[in-house]
């Protein structure tokens, strides 16, 4: 650290006190010079601190990425999830030239994946594949060893899409006001499938339930493969089913769509009304985005969410996310973080509603 001039200055200053001609009032003088000397090295030094710090980060950002970078991903290998991940992925890689790898954690809807990555180390080499799975999540799990709004950095929004309401063939109604008059004429005689208990496919019908009155019940299964394959065999006769996912079924008149789940009609079904047309209020996209750990230095953040922006940009890749039924949207971090927020209050709601509980 820093210290008198030298070790001669104290010598003199001992020696001074011994000689006959000393005088106490030289030594004190003479100390009082040295500190205030050591006073004004100490703050240069502490200067030179705080500036260091300013300057490492920005000099990280501008280096990053040296190594390669995860994305964890909160449900198993395919589907659409993983199909946006991977696009993503590869878009970042070319951009930063730097591979972007997906690491797949699924479970707890989505919190498994989002534990992991809330405990990864803060540097940008972690990254977490945000959905509106971890913001239904939040409440859900009332019980868990992370806070997806506080440990989770947002990063950048990706992209967002419908979901499909729609019924067997077979079922009665061909509209939402049918559909909704029958099912206040049969009271939990619909029965709904989903994906699993909590997920986006059961509470888009809870959300219905809860706007409306009706009463439907509730079927889930282990995935939306199943769910589907039901549906299209008469077992079940409703389900809220991504664009993705569904389709072709409802291009090919296996499944009839009775709206979507977006405020506006979807460009890939522009026939096909909005629930909100029929329902005040109602409205619910999947939406994904990049996260980080909390920590992350913001030139890290910024840098990443300006890499992804402008990937999202190029035509090319928009046109792969249309060919998936969703749309690119671009957001700052600060905006990406206040829609999260306010997905994770509307869904506190519903799931309070639904009474859902993991299973």
């Amino acid at each position: 650290m820093v210290a008198f001039s030298s070790t001669r200055t104290l010598y003199n200053l001992i020696h001074a006190a011994a000689m006959p001609g000393g005088t106490v009032g030289k030594i004190r003088r003479q100390i009082g010079k040295n500190v205030m000397s050591f006073a004004r090295q100490l703050v240069i030094w502490l200067v030179g601190a705080a500036v260091a710090g300013t300057v490492a980060p920005s000099a990280a950002a501008l280096d990053y990425p040296v190594r390669p970078v995860r994305i964890i991903v909160g449900v198993a290998a395919g589907g659409a999830n993983s199909t946006v991940a991977r696009l993503i992925a590869q878009s970042l890689a070319e951009r930063l030239g730097q591979q972007f790898f997906i690491e797949n954690r699924p479970g707890a809807g989505g919190n498994v994946g989002a534990e992991a990555a809330a405990n990864a180390t803060p540097d940008g080499y972690t990254l977490l594949f945000a959905t509106t799975a971890n913001a239904i999540s939040t409440s859900l799990y009332e019980k868990s060893n992370f806070n997806f709004i506080r440990d989770i950095v947002p990063v950048a929004s990706l992209v967002r899409g419908p979901m499909i309401m729609e019924v067997n063939p077979s079922f009665p109604a061909r509209t939402v006001p049918e559909f909704i008059a029958y099912a206040k004429a049969n009271p939990g005689r619909i029965n709904m499938a989903s994906a699993g208990i909590g997920n986006t496919t059961h509470m888009a019908g809870e959300l219905l339930m809860m706007l409306t009155g009706i009463k439907l019940t509730h079927v889930p299964y282990r995935g939306g493969a199943p769910a589907v394959t039901d549906l299209v065999g008469g077992q079940v006769q409703l389900y809220f089913d991504g664009i993705a996912g569904s389709l072709e079924y409802v291009r090919t008149g296996k499944l009839r769509a009775l709206a979507v789940t977006s405020a506006a009609r979807a460009e890939v079904l522009p026939d096909i009304p909005s629930l909100g047309e029929f329902v005040p209020g109602y409205e619910t996209s999947g939406w994904y985005g990049i996260g980080a750990p909390r920590g992350t230095p913001a030139e890290i953040v910024d840098k990443l969410n300006r890499e992804i922006n402008e990937g999202l940009a190029d035509a090319k890749l928009r046109a792969r996310f249309a060919d998936l039924g969703y749309e690119a949207f671009v957001n700052s971090p600060s905006a990406f973080g206040t829609l999260i927020a306010k997905e994770t209050d509307k869904w506190a709601k519903v799931v309070k509603f639904s009474g859902a509980k993991p299973d």
